[in-house]
């Protein structure tokens, strides 16, 4: 798992995924597009890191996408639909209980974009998908610490209750409350690193 503002070496990466130094290349080129990464002067490619003001903007966006899409899924969702999204849920549980981050972040990508795939608008749930993925290194900042990652797991479980019982208000308060942890923490942990006599610059 990167975390904001780790540096990005080519030799490290070319050795630790096999690539071709090219290759490298045109991922943190394609990477720095996609505003995942940036790059500084004498340092190279960094995670990027985001403002307290950036992070805030981004998450109203995606509060907006997000709880949208959960308020056009049909519900109560046939019990057949959900087997795709119980499947990666008891995948995720296991992930959890054997503390395997990486394995615990790619169920938690699948869980997501197949609850949202639950709205029968591809359009919206790749919306979803690409704000989401821009948020991966404020992600980052929860994703290590035990009782976020329990916290994350038991909510889960209750978007899949919700989604049997059809309160569509719960879902949306649910979709809406799960975004919350990993904005704040990123928040509190950047307002730490500035002090308590300066402020983030926004």
């Amino acid at each position: 798992m990167l975390h904001p503002r780790e540096r990005l070496v080519e030799d490290d990466l070319m050795a630790r995924f096999g690539l071709k130094r090219h290759v490298v290349r045109n991922v943190l080129a394609e990477l720095e597009q996609m505003g995942l990464v940036e790059r500084k002067r004498n340092i190279g490619a960094l995670v990027k890191a985001y403002t307290v003001e950036e992070v805030e903007h981004l998450y109203e966006v995606r509060e907006l996408l997000e709880t949208h899409c959960v308020r056009q899924i049909p519900l109560p969702v046939a019990e057949e639909r959900l087997q795709a999204l119980l499947a990666i849920q008891y995948a995720h549980d296991e992930a959890v209980a054997q503390g395997d981050l990486r394995r615990v972040f790619r169920l938690n990508v699948r869980f997501h974009r197949e609850l949202f795939g639950l709205a029968d608008n591809p359009v919206l749930v790749e919306a979803i998908s690409n704000h989401a993925q821009r948020a991966h290194s404020i992600r980052s900042s929860t994703i290590a610490m035990p009782a976020q990652l329990e916290r994350s797991r038991q909510e889960h479980w209750q978007l899949i209750e919700t989604l049997r019982g059809g309160d569509v208000e719960t879902l949306v308060e649910l979709c809406r409350a799960h975004l919350l942890p990993s904005r704040d923490a990123y928040i509190q942990a950047q307002r730490l690193r500035a002090g308590p006599a300066s402020s983030v610059a926004t």
